[in-house]
């Protein structure tokens, strides 16, 4: 284990927060009929709440094996999150929905 857990637990919780908050903006402006992001963002919030999972597993588990196994999960959860995070950006930057 090279330590990655706690950081990747603490700003994937962080970042789930963050889709929560702009999926509720997007529903209390009844901007949800108008395009996908919010769609978009479910999907990364529950990618973010496995990551989170799985990092707090590698911090709880105490074999040597199963503490890489859960964090390099976490670690892959936590990059496809960022990727879709990017997505959404650039999809609400360049007004493409």
């Amino acid at each position: 284990m090279n330590g990655n857990s706690p950081h990747i637990l603490n700003t994937s919780s962080n970042l789930l927060g963050f889709c929560f908050l702009v999926i509720t903006s997007l529903k209390i402006g009844n901007r949800t009929d108008q395009s996908v992001i919010d769609e978009i963002l479910v999907i990364g919030a529950l990618i973010f709440m496995s990551s989170t999972i799985f990092s707090f597993l590698s911090i709880k588990t105490k074999s040597e094996t199963k503490t890489v196994f859960w964090e390099n999960l976490a670690v892959y959860c936590f990059l496809a999150g960022l990727f879709i995070l990017l997505i959404v950006i650039l999809l609400i930057a360049l007004d493409l929905l």
